[in-house]
């Protein structure tokens, strides 16, 4: 009987054959002759660059797969070359090494015997003693051995610090020879490097590896630490005294070395200080040198332009309306704000159709790619991503570093560039976009104000309206037509501070009360899987969104999204599925793309392209032993291996941070307390105006009416708004 799958085992012996490799991310199917005599056992795992012949010592656990029967699931494993003629003759033949087939292998181990790997390693032009390899094939021959040496004395060393052997193969894929010397030297070099691997994991092999607490790369490394956690919460800055306090903590020592620190840098350039409102302000250069940028580029736009092409002849439209178009036409830069129902749309097509009838070119873009195919939708026109506007290229090794070919020196080729959605671009990517508007060109910035701000640094919408330098365009009337809907009408209550009106039943807004947590959970798991497909005659799978304003609580993201893939998605022998740390994948299961990968691939019918965008929807449609495919809302197919499904999360269930820029038919709203600081009258707003078709608000009707009484809203450190007063009239002045 086979040991549960928790009961660890140690197995010797030699490595016959290879079932199954995958390059990208080492994950192997090999087979293994114990040392013992007993019969041979199927392995799987992590086992970067194995090859028949190998001696090894696996730990792992013994599981059933439900196809291949019983295997040894490999947690850990030490592997060393063959020391025996057979053995050595049959590594090579493996194809390990690029071009030594079996032949080759067989006149290669024959001519050298047991000195064949020093020969290979030391010495190879003697191979060229065999017909057949030239001295340019026995050098190579020597530069492929020597790869499989050094990756083998890496994982080797990175599992002694208590490395993955996942980790390990993405550490030693981007410093390749150079990684024990290179973690040796700056361990913490893998928290800027490696996607995944941040400060924490980086302090972790550092400490193990020697470094003293009080190191200078270790206090430097915390306080981008510091910065980069603080971008990720919206912040562009710290100031001084609050950069201090968090990496002391972080690396619980004196607030004197962080001091230190701070200074040490500001001397070698790797930060920027500026004093603001009295106290310093810390910035990593990036962030400093995109906000000055964007101040710069936008006051550079902010100028009158000739319009000799009439008014608007649409007699529909509103006298606040023909204001805002009249203003896209004679405004450099503009910005558009309204809420749900209040005729932004109508207004990009009047645009639009205006520009185009006096010959312009017109882009139409939108932050992500579910906000891009919604202005499609709406407006009847192409609407690009900004990256896809920018045509973004990857940087160098990183998959994760973006950079654009349209910039300043190649800027966007186009009279007129309409933006939509604009509350969501961050400080970085409005830095990109406008570095690549060419002076003359008109831009518009249409957005709601009052959601929530970008997921990235900054607050850029606000901060550009707040500064009161641009022509702006506030759009307060909803009309007719959008009145009829209660989503609309109570959106505009919510925002004005008053309570919505509920469950009426001609109506497309109700509320469900929920004594505790607990009965909130569940009743969002019935409405979802079978109350809600019943009465709106839609398919949970593809109509129906959980929004939950957490990630942790019996209401959070995590949570539902476990009883959910339970309820709609349950396991079954027809469905194949993966495990990765907190979480199951299961073929069938709706998941989100959480982070840009500029180096993904992916197609859509004859058409393939690069890049996997944060906020990307789809369903998982196949499961293999490497890879899961999923098949993406907008028609994309991507494949993911092991070593990226860290990008994938369960989407039954997201956060209204996350649905910014979408809109679903149906939204399911949980609502049971939690922190003022996030339950607030914002996020609420942002959640009701997700929905098209339907709203359902779950929970405790005294959580609702706090959070529309409650004005918090997460304060962000943004300069932007100051330097585009100072920007305009400096202008103003030069003019």
């Amino acid at each position: 009987m086979a040991p549960s799958a928790k009961s660890e085992v140690s197995v010797d012996g030699i490595v016959e054959r290879v079932v199954y490799n995958n390059a990208e991310n080492g994950y192997v199917v090999f087979e293994i002759s114990p040392s013992s005599g007993a019969d041979g056992i199927v392995c799987t795992g992590f086992v970067p660059a194995i090859s028949a012949g190998e001696n090894v010592k696996i730990t792992g656990a013994y599981v059933t797969h439900p196809t291949y029967g019983k295997q040894l699931n490999v947690i850990s494993y030490k592997k060393t070359l063959p020391e025996t003629e057979t053995g050595m003759r049959q590594y090579l033949a493996s194809g390990v090494i690029k071009g030594v087939r079996e032949r080759t292998a067989a006149k290669i181990v024959s001519l050298f015997g047991k000195e064949t790997f020093d020969i290979m390693a030391n010495h190879p032009e003697r191979l060229t003693q065999i017909k057949g390899i030239s001295l340019e094939r026995a050098l190579t021959i020597s530069a492929e051995f020597h790869e499989q040496s050094y990756m083998r004395e890496a994982v080797i060393f990175l599992q002694k610090l208590g490395v993955s052997n996942n980790y390990a193969l993405k550490i030693y894929k981007r410093y390749k020879e150079n990684t024990i010397d290179k973690i040796t030297e700056d361990p913490y070099a893998l928290a800027d490097d490696i996607f995944g691997v941040g400060f924490k994991l980086a302090d972790d092999i550092a400490l193990r590896a020697g470094a003293s607490p009080d190191s200078p790369k270790r206090v430097r490394a915390a306080l981008r630490h510091s910065l980069n956690k603080a971008a990720s919460d919206g912040h562009v800055y710290l100031p001084r005294s609050v950069l201090i306090s968090r990496a002391s903590e972080l690396l619980r020592l004196p607030v004197q070395c962080a001091e230190n620190g701070i200074a040490s840098m500001l001397i070698d350039r790797e930060l920027w200080r500026e004093d603001l409102e009295g106290e310093p302000a810390i910035y990593l250069n990036a962030f400093y040198y995109a906000e000055n940028n964007v101040a710069k580029r936008i006051a550079e736009l902010n100028v009158k332009r000739d319009w000799t092409g009439g008014s608007p002849e649409d007699d529909g439209l509103s006298e606040c309306q023909k204001q805002a178009v009249n203003a896209a036409m004679t405004c450099g830069a503009l910005i558009i704000t309204g809420g749900p129902g209040t005729g932004k749309t109508t207004i990009i097509n009047t645009i639009i159709t205006m520009f185009e009838r006096e010959g312009m070119t017109i882009e139409l873009a939108a932050p992500t790619g579910r906000a891009a195919k919604r202005a499609f939708e709406t407006t009847g026109r192409e609407a690009k991503t900004i990256h896809r506007l920018l045509e973004i290229k990857r940087v160098g090794d990183n998959a994760f570093t973006q950079s654009f070919a349209r910039n300043k020196d190649n800027p966007i080729e186009s009279d007129v560039i309409i933006i939509d959605e604009s509350s969501m671009v961050d400080i970085l990517l409005m830095n990109s976009l406008v570095s690549a508007i060419a002076p003359g060109t008109r831009v518009v910035f249409v957005g709601d104000v009052d959601q929530l701000p970008s997921v990235g640094p900054g607050n850029v919408l606000k901060d550009m309206i707040k500064s009161g330098k641009l022509p702006v365009a506030q759009l307060n009337e909803v009309f007719r037509q959008a009145r009829e809907s209660a989503i609309v009408m109570n959106a505009h209550r919510i925002n004005h501070v008053q309570y919505p009106i509920l469950n009426d039943r001609d109506k497309d807004f109700f509320f469900v009360n929920a004594a505790t947590v607990s009965a909130a959970a569940d009743a969002t798991l019935d409405l979802v899987s079978s109350r809600l497909p019943r009465f709106a005659r839609c398919d949970p799978m593809r109509n129906i969104q959980v929004l939950t304003p957490m990630k942790k609580s019996p209401l959070g993201v995590l949570e539902l999204n476990r009883a959910l893939q339970d309820r709609l998605n349950p396991r079954s022998k027809d469905r194949r599925e993966r495990e990765l740390k907190m979480h199951i994948f299961r073929e069938g299961d709706k998941v989100m793309q959480t982070k840009n990968n500029y180096d993904a691939v992916w197609r859509s019918g004859e058409t393939e392209g690069m890049g996997a965008f944060n906020g990307d929807m789809g369903v998982i449609k196949d499961i293999d032993d490497d890879k899961i495919t999923v098949f993406f809302d907008d028609g994309r197919v991507m494949e993911y291996d092991d070593a990226r499904l860290d990008e994938l999360e369960l989407a039954y269930a997201i956060t209204i941070h996350k649905s910014q820029g979408s809109e679903y038919d149906v939204v399911v709203i949980p609502i049971f307390g939690g922190a003022p600081a996030l339950m607030n009258r914002n996020l609420l707003y942002t959640g009701v105006t997700r929905a098209k078709k339907l709203v359902v608000m779950v929970g405790s009707a005294n959580a609702l009416r706090d959070m529309v009484d409650n004005a918090r809203e997460s304060y962000r450190y943004s300069a932007l708004g100051r330097r585009l007063v100072k920007m305009c009239e400096l202008f103003a002045g030069e003019e």
